[in-house]
Parts: structure tokens; C-alpha cells; sequence
């Protein structure tokens, strides 16, 4: 059956690592198992970078990005149009990450493809879209532009009331929730020194002292992500349990900066800042709990993976994490910014290990249900063929 030819667009892509790069890595890969022919377009961040790639089976296409600020910016918004507009005929939808840059040169685009044009909002609060666009040079003008797109996706109904409360029309925006695959069972022991055994042979840093405790965050290296709480949370952990180890994945701004904390607080060899990976699943089942201590999340990607690999969860108590997590029955919550509470919740964990295995089955089964790869690529299937006209009206083959 015929499928809409669908155009990702995303200025940050693997090997750079977060959410919105893992989601529209994802998002790809499913749209090419549906037949989609989905392409990304992307921006070359370094020299050395291949132009073009196969990424999961997607074709993906690097664009000149300079790395100097705002000549970068306009050189790769340039390389953007012009490469849109030689292809105009290629695509039926265009699928755009972040309400920014790259949204206003598609939508400024759109007259020679004639394409519907969907964004997604990715983040929220103070390194959010909105605030992007409220602060940015030129956000007034990329605002008003964005709120033609034919829709916006909003990841949970906490970034869609944000987009409302900035002028973006009801009609037009769209909640499709984050979604992860689920894995068949659960990690169990086996797997998990199977996973260490092969992430110890892959990286030196990552061999854990036999009998070691592992709580793993992952995520950008961003000071919005709390890392600095976890960090002096990990003091007081340290001393309490000796066989407790922390990887931190991920990378970021904050990575130099943490890695003299470590050294700082005499942590080197109990926190380990363990690089990005592709894939987190090894990294996952490695563990024995998951911490994020954000201060803001739309809905944490990393988090619902967590979940569904069965780990048990602490959390910050903010809003994007209470849509997952109710304290007590999925996870447990502390108040963001509070380190002694964050240690605190650790060691309950650490320390009550029945508890610690009840709460993972209930975020999994919570996961499960609510949150699924194949509703989330099912949701955004229905709004493309809507939009598009092109094939059927809901898919029946999404993976689960």
C-alpha cells in the first residue's frame, strides 16, 4: 500500500546523544519498517563526519555547519533551504525537531514542496521551545512562523499547555507521548553480568568490582538535568555503601566541569563518566537502579526506558516525571535540588531490595500500557496519513 515519503529534520544527530536525537532515531527506524521511505536530514558538526549514511536503515544527510556560533547557524539554515528546495518533489511531509531555526527555514520552504509541515516541541520550562523563542534573537519572528506549521507534536500535555499559554492554536497541537519498546522480560541476573562482562571488555572504566551495586543515569550532560545534586548526594553515599557505583551517560556542556567535581570530592572509581552509546539497552541491563534528578523534563525518554527495562526508578518530583511515576507505587520522587532526600531514596533501594523489585514491575506494567513504541509510532502514523492523504487511515503493524 502506498505511504507518505516522510523528511526528518533535526540539527542534532547521533553520535550527538539526547532524547530528541534518540526519538528521532526511533521514529525513523519505524517509519522505514512501515515503508515510509523516511529520510534525515541533519547538520555536520564536524569535518571528518561523513556527508551521507545508512543510521537503523535510514538514509541520513549531513549539511555544512560550520562550528562558529551564529555563522554556523546561518550557513547551515542556508544549506537547508537550498537543499529543500532541490528536492521539493522528493517528500510528502516534513517532520521537524524543535520549534527553532530549522522550523522556520522548512516552513519558509514549504512553497515549493507544498508539503504538510509537522513540528515537535522538544523540552520545557527555562531550555524549553517557548523559552527559546522568547529570548532568542529573532524568536518573535520564529514564533509567529511556527504557529502556521499544519501541526505541532507535543510529547506530554505539560509541553502542550506551555505551547498554548505562548499562542499556538489549540487545534493544531497534538499530544503523541514518548514511547520505548518493551522488552520481552525483564534484566535478570544473568543478563546483567553478561552486560557488564561486555561493556567491562569494551571500555576499561566500565569494570565493576565483583559484588558492585550499579545506579546509572543517562541523559545530556546539562546542569537543567541536576547532576550537581547527584553528585553531592553520591558524597554521602560513598561513605555509606562502598560496593555502590554511578555511571553517568551521556554528553554535554556540563562533561569537563563534572569530571573535575568527581575529582574534587574523591570520587574517582565510585562515579565514572562513561561516554554516549547509540543504544542503552547493554548499558541498562548492566544496572541495579536508575536516578534522574532533573529539574525539568517534558517526559524523560530515558526514564520510560529505565522503566521498561525493569529497573527501579528515583526520580525528581517535578510534573514531566509525575506522568510516569506516582511516589511510592512506580518509583520514588524527591524534591528536585535536594541531595539528602536523593541519597536517601537511593538507600532505600539499596537497602530493601523486595520493595526495590515491586516498584520496577509496577513502572514496567505502567510503561507497558501507557507508553509504548507502538502507540507512539501508531499516533503518529494516523496524524501523517491525515495530513498527507496518503495510506491507510491507522497502522496495523507498528512494533510493540
Amino acid at each position: 500500500m502506498t505511504q507518505p515519503r516522510v523528511l526528518l529534520v533535526t540539527r542534532r544527530f547521533w553520535p550527538l546523544t539526547g532524547g530528541a536525537e534518540s526519538l528521532t532515531a526511533t521514529l525513523g527506524a519505524q517509519l522505514h519498517h512501515q515503508h515510509l521511505e523516511p529520510t534525515i536530514v541533519t547538520a555536520r558538526w564536524q569535518n571528518d563526519w561523513p556527508a551521507a549514511l545508512v543510521h537503523r536503515s535510514v538514509p541520513v544527510v549531513r549539511l555544512a555547519n560550520p562550528g562558529i556560533s551564529t555563522w554556523g547557524t546561518l550557513r547551515y539554515e542556508l544549506s537547508l533551504a537550498r537543499w529543500l528546495r532541490s528536492r521539493a518533489g522528493s517528500f510528502d511531509l516534513l517532520y521537524v525537531s524543535m520549534l527553532r531555526h530549522d522550523a522556520y527555514t522548512a516552513l519558509s520552504m514549504r512553497g515549493y514542496g507544498g508539503w504538510p509541515i509537522v513540528l515537535r516541541a522538544e523540552g520545557i520550562g527555562e531550555h524549553g521551545d517557548c523559552a527559546w523563542q522568547a529570548q532568542a534573537n529573532f524568536g518573535h519572528r520564529i514564533a509567529k512562523t511556527c504557529r502556521t506549521a499544519d501541526a505541532i507534536v507535543a510529547p506530554s500535555p505539560i509541553v502542550r499547555d506551555e505551547l498554548l499559554a505562548a499562542g499556538y492554536p489549540a487545534e493544531k497541537l497534538h499530544v503523541i507521548h514518548n514511547g520505548v519498546a518493551i522488552p520481552t522480560t525483564p534484566a535478570h541476573s544473568s543478563a546483567k553480568l553478561a552486560a557488564r562482562a561486555a561493556l567491562a571488555a569494551a571500555n576499561a572504566d566500565l569494570k565493576l568490582p565483583e559484588g558492585a551495586q550499579l545506579a546509572v543515569y543517562v541523559g545530556r550532560l546539562h546542569a537543567s538535568k541536576g547532576l550537581a545534586t547527584l553528585l553531592e548526594a553520591w558524597r554521602t553515599l560513598a561513605r555509606q555503601h562502598r560496593e555502590l557505583r554511578l555511571w553517568l551517560v551521556g554528553e554535554g556542556p556540563l562533561e569537563g566541569e563534572l569530571d573535575d567535581q568527581i575529582k574534587a570530592a574523591g570520587l574517582t572509581g565510585r562515579v565514572v563518566l562513561a561516554g554516549a552509546f547509540d543504544a542503552v539497552d547493554e548499558i541498562l541491563q548492566a544496572a541495579d537502579l536508575f536516578v534522574l534528578p532533573s529539574h525539568e523534563e517534558g517526559l524523560s525518554l530515558a526514564l520510560l526506558e529505565a522503566l521498561a527495562a525493569g529497573l527501579p526508578v528515583v526520580a525528581s518530583d517535578i510534573p514531566g516525571n509525575r506522568l510516569v511515576i506516582a511516589d511510592g507505587q512506580q518509583g520514588l520522587l524527591f524534591p528536585a535540588g535536594d541531595a539528602g532526600a536523593l541519597a536517601t531514596a537511593i538507600g532505600v533501594l539499596v537497602h530493601e531490595p523486595n520493595r526495590a523489585a515491586a516498584l520496577a514491575a509496577a513502572g514496567r506494567e505502567r510503561v507497558s500500557r501507557e507508553f509504548s513504541l507502538g502507540k507512539m509510532v501508531a499516533e503518529h502514523l494516523a496524524l501523517f496519513h491525515r495530513l498527507t492523504g496518503i495510506g491507510p487511515s491507522c497502522p496495523s503493524d507498528a512494533s510493540p
